[in-house]
């Protein structure tokens, strides 16, 4: 007698016209289809999405020794005439009205100026601040640094990226355009270099930063300073690093089937329970219990 190869069959079916369907176990069965499919949609996006993990070491990351910064201020109460950008750092740069890459839009009827700038800073402490220490004798009368920062970013902008963006640009609204005049404003940035590499081995360096404030009283024309807006920083020699990372796919398909599974499991079990209830009640209400 030949083998007969559906004796390996474990999934053995039953004639339809042996079961008996029942509106309870419709109701389980729609929502149990519905269930899965929330499930699966749901393991579906967290595999889609990779997971960004993080790491520390000591490095000086990239293969230039200067830093881009970008910085946009509303000076509310100073005209631009007046305003511009210092530069200072611990290798000697000292660099006073620089002009590449930086607008000036009059603001509030030409009361106030809209100051925003881009350059590179070397890795080293240093400083870089708006002033008007650039228009030499030809102070303005009243001398007010009154202001609202846009941005003080640092490195290529990442902040579309699976991070917190708040953390490479803290200073964001930073709004102290009712500070009385002839204060000046000194900010302490400490910055943390900061590497993302994304799935396919792309790395962009960029810098988060935390900040300290304070203000003082500062007088011109004969006084102890002129007023600023100052900038200070130094660079952490720990280097952060972000990478994506995505589960394997075979990982996906093992909960594909334990969502599948367990969910008929669970849902077979749920079905036959109130099957029986049903059975028992029904017994019950025609006296044959016993």
């Amino acid at each position: 007698m030949p083998f007969d190869l559906r004796r390996l069959d474990v999934y053995r079916k039953i004639p339809k016209d042996l079961t008996q369907p029942t509106y309870a176990g419709a109701a389980v069965s729609v929502i149990s289809a519905l269930f899965i499919s929330f499930l699966l949609l749901s393991e579906f996006y967290y595999f889609v999405k990779p997971e960004v993990v993080s790491e520390l070491y000591v490095d000086n990351p990239g293969e230039v020794e200067r830093l881009n910064v970008r910085v946009n201020i509303s000076l509310t109460r100073l005209q631009c005439s007046y305003i511009g950008l210092d530069i200072q750092d611990d290798m000697g740069r000292h660099e006073v009205g620089y002009v590449d890459n930086t607008v000036k839009e009059p603001i509030n009827g030409g009361a106030g100026c809209r100051f925003q700038s881009s350059f590179t800073v070397n890795k080293v402490p240093g400083n870089f601040h708006v002033s008007t220490h650039a228009v030499g004798m030809n102070q303005p009368q009243r001398i007010d640094f009154a202001h609202i920062i846009h941005e003080i970013t640092l490195g290529t902008d990442i902040q579309n990226k699976s991070l917190q963006a708040a953390a490479f640009n803290p200073l964001a609204d930073k709004d102290h355009s009712g500070a009385k005049a002839d204060q000046s404003h000194d900010y302490y940035l400490q910055i943390v270099p900061t590497v993302y590499k994304d799935l396919y081995g792309n790395e962009e360096i960029s810098y988060q930063y935390t900040y300290a404030y304070k203000s003082y009283g500062a007088h011109g024309h004969g006084g102890r300073s002129i007023p600023a807006i100052w900038f200070r920083y130094e660079i952490s020699p720990i280097t952060v690093k972000y990478h994506e990372k995505r589960a394997p796919f075979y990982t996906f398909i093992t909960t594909v089937c334990a969502i599948v599974g367990g969910t008929f499991t669970v849902a077979g079990i749920i079905d036959s329970f109130i099957f029986t209830a049903a059975e028992v009640f029904r017994k019950a209400e025609l006296g044959k219990l016993s």
